[in-house]
């Protein structure tokens, strides 16, 4: 009831001492377990929040915590999709440099069909496919029984606690799993209850148990052909990604759980991360430089630069330096040598440019011919030549000359 001033865990402690007066509670009694080294690992999906830029964001995270040692890998998804599900599972296996023999599961519709009768169910086909490629076994747990699987339960409230609070924050996904990926190995160094060694150093004695990783790892990625639009993009399930070739040209995409790779003529031209949203644009501005190149008049009102100005791609020092450029050479010539500048950035990357555009300003310079020197100078420098050591060589020195018998020659009180 809305109205009233009682907290949930108030609520929820109540109904509990209820229920145990009335003899409604069931009390079981478990035996614990021992697991030998390399034998079973668990998995389980959790939600965290984070900061991705300037959003904050729910994000669905992966974790596969072992048994013997306690080792725990953590990596964290937009979308809790069975590619993130089978993505997630080679990160693990590479971080823990082998494969466990079982895997232990909630019911998760990633992995199974059906529950069946028992302990039997029906996987998906893809599932199948990739446990057969990474030989190890899936055990799943009985519905509505998680204490069969206690060992990741704990770790995931755990590594909340350590991780997770505050909220952390990070450029994007990729960044944030840079970070999980520390916080795994910053925990290695936890020496679990009941134990004299560390989690690290019960992984290093672990790893010798390990099945060996596969030659190769299991082709997760959705191919498709799709062909460049009149607007420089491709559709790739519902949504929409630029890309810097011209209209009617037929690409090969490699969709993943967190990237877009777009490739052609055997090589990747564009690289997006994956937008789980519906009809959506996804739209890199260096993908339109050479077009705009061609009508710099577009640039002020285009979505490309609208979209980078939110992800925070194009700083406040880029509008001020183009201003400076309007107001030297005109609005249309201004912004040509805006793009121009832009440009460099596919050889000397943005924060080489964005530096220099800075050093101008700091300057009092809105020049482009200064930027483009700023920009390049570096690879300019020459550098001093070495002092090199005679050594040898000097067994090749000679006396200087003695000039003075040549005085006789000179008229007496003569100029000399």
């Amino acid at each position: 009831m809305p109205d009233c001033p009682i907290a949930e865990s108030t609520v929820r402690r109540y109904v509990r001492e209820r229920k145990a007066a009335l003899g409604l509670l069931r009390r079981e009694t478990f035996v614990p377990q021992r697991y030998a080294w390399g034998s079973e690992a668990q998995v389980d999906w959790y939600d965290a929040v984070a900061d991705l830029g300037d959003e904050r964001v729910t994000l669905q995270v992966f974790v596969l915590r072992s048994m013997a040692s306690g080792a725990a890998f953590h990596r964290a998804y937009r979308h809790a999709t069975q590619q993130a599900f089978l993505d997630a599972h080679e990160h693990a296996f590479h971080y823990f440099g082998g494969v466990f023999r079982q895997l232990r599961y909630d019911n998760l519709s990633a992995a199974i069909k059906r529950v069946l009768r028992g302990s039997r169910r029906e996987e998906t086909t893809r599932f199948v496919a990739f446990r057969s490629h990474w030989r190890f076994a899936a055990e799943f747990c009985t519905p509505a029984e998680a204490h069969e699987k206690g060992g990741v339960e704990n770790e995931v409230g755990t590594f909340r606690r350590q991780h997770w609070v505050p909220v952390p924050r990070a450029r994007d996904l990729a960044d944030l799993n840079a970070q999980l990926l520390q916080a795994c190995r910053e925990d290695e160094g936890r020496i679990l209850s009941g134990r004299q060694e560390t989690v690290g150093a019960a992984l290093l004695t672990e790893r010798a148990h390990l099945l060996p990783l596969a030659d190769e790892d299991f082709d997760l990625d959705e191919v498709s052909f799709p062909t460049v639009n009149s607007v420089g993009c491709v559709k790739v399930k519902t949504n929409a990604y630029s890309v810097p070739l011209r209209a009617g040209t037929t690409v090969a995409v490699k969709l993943s759980a967190t990237t877009v790779a777009i490739w052609h003529a055997g090589r990747c031209v564009a690289r997006h991360e994956r937008c789980y949203g519906r009809q959506q644009e996804i739209l890199d501005l260096e993908h339109y430089l050479d077009v705009l190149a061609h009508k710099p008049g577009a640039l002020a009102g285009s979505k490309p630069l609208d979209q980078w100005r939110q992800l925070g791609r194009w700083p406040a020092s880029y509008d001020r330096f183009w201003e400076g450029l309007m107001a030297r050479q005109g609005r249309q010539a201004g912004t040509k040598a805006m793009i121009e500048l832009l440009q460099l950035s596919r050889t000397y990357g943005q924060p080489r440019l964005r530096a220099a555009i800075e050093q101008a300003l700091a300057l009092g310079c809105t020049d482009s011919a200064a930027v483009h020197h700023l920009v390049t100078a570096p690879d300019h420098a020459r550098v001093p030549a070495a002092t090199v050591e005679l050594g040898a060589l000097a067994r090749f020195e000679r006396p200087l000359p003695d000039v003075t018998p040549y005085d006789r020659l000179l008229p007496v009180g003569g100029p000399r």
